[in-house]
């Protein structure tokens, strides 16, 4: 048998976009686990209510009543050295309405606190990807730090400005990055779209105008509906996300040459996946007071987390330019790129009316 080179690379490239289209179907909007703590002190009570979405529910399977005993087991709260008495309170349930679960626990301290020690060890449970934003309301300030693998412990003196070492403001804001790159890097959706419109973008100028208002796009919604100032239910804008998908594979492989408009189909198609980009923050239903904040550095997470694919997948696409196996790649990929948005699509629209 002969061994054919241009058919070897087509045959990679085939089932590196098969596993892609997997990942799409199974994986979308998976970004890490993460959960939001607010801790508030009531004279000598301090309660713990955590926030959690749908990917952080994950590890619970559907057990969400023993929740507060969870996070007695797993949170310590120490005040001078005591340990806080945890004591279970209740679990407000996913609904039709709210996505995300509401668990609290009512910590008994010692009267007098001058020292708090809070120790989460909620990644046990939870996953190893997954980190905890706390807010920390006290009667001498408001404090924000994040609970993570290789941090698990902070100590907090009340009535001074001493902390945890890093500003909190930092901490909290280097958080929401990572999260908005994972979001972007692990949403398989978000990157199949970009990766299918810059399939057939053109030279440089055209892709980075393509990006550009993709980015400008997608920006917008995402602040309008983190900031609730716009709100589309998550069952009309997952499929349309899965239909963008669909359109623009489609395009490549039915147009003869690429669209000089492709810029306008990334500015329309990114107002709707900014709506999608939404759905990390407001799941975890932050205060209104932390929402620029985390809105800035969760979209600069974004950014950052394109650019790297975009980075990654431009110099591919030149190579086979040059290689001469543009057309053919472009058709394998496009296609398969079809078909997972299809996949996509049918799954949303049954999830949607179901």
């Amino acid at each position: 048998m002969t061994f054919r080179p241009r058919r070897a690379w087509l045959a990679l490239l085939g089932g590196l976009a098969l596993l892609l289209a997997s990942l799409s179907w199974s994986s979308a909007h998976v970004a890490g686990r993460t959960g939001y703590a607010d801790v508030s002190l009531l004279g000598s009570t301090l309660r713990y209510r955590l926030t959690l979405g749908p990917d952080a529910l994950a590890p619970l399977g559907g057990a969400y009543d023993s929740l507060p005993s969870l996070i007695a087991r797993h949170v310590e709260i120490r005040a001078d050295g005591t340990p806080c008495a945890p004591v279970p309170g209740g679990v407000a349930p996913p609904s039709a309405e709210r996505a995300s679960l509401v668990a609290t626990v009512d910590y008994a301290c010692p009267a007098g606190i001058e020292r708090l020690t809070l120790r989460d060890d909620l990644v046990d449970r939870l996953g190893p990807d997954f980190h905890t934003l706390a807010r920390i309301a006290l009667p001498d300030a408001v404090r924000q730090f994040v609970f993570e693998p290789d941090r698990r412990v902070v100590e907090i003196a009340l009535g001074t400005a001493e902390a945890d070492p890093a500003p909190p403001m930092e901490t909290s804001a280097a958080a929401f990055f990572r999260l908005g790159i994972e979001h972007i890097l692990t949403g398989f959706d978000h990157l199949l779209f970009l990766g299918a419109l810059l399939l057939r973008g053109g030279g440089l100028g055209s892709i980075l105008g393509i990006v550009t208002a993709f980015t400008l796009a997608h920006s917008l919604t995402l602040a309008l509906a983190v900031l609730r100032i716009v709100s589309v239910p998550p069952e009309i804008v997952e499929p349309l996300i899965a239909l963008s998908i669909v359109y623009v594979a489609a395009e490549n492989l039915l147009l003869a040459r690429p669209s000089r408009r492709r810029w306008i189909e990334g500015f329309a198609f990114g107002l709707v996946h900014g709506l999608g980009f939404a759905g990390a923050l407001l799941e975890l239903e932050l205060p209104r007071e932390m929402l620029v904040w985390s809105l800035l550095a969760f979209n600069l997470g974004v950014e950052a987390g394109q650019l790297a694919a975009v980075a990654l997948l431009l110099p591919v696409l030149a190579w086979l330019q040059r290689a001469g196996r543009g057309r053919r790649a472009t058709t394998v990929l496009a296609a398969t790129v079809l078909t997972a948005g299809l996949a996509l699509l049918a799954d949303r629209i049954l999830l949607a009316l179901g």
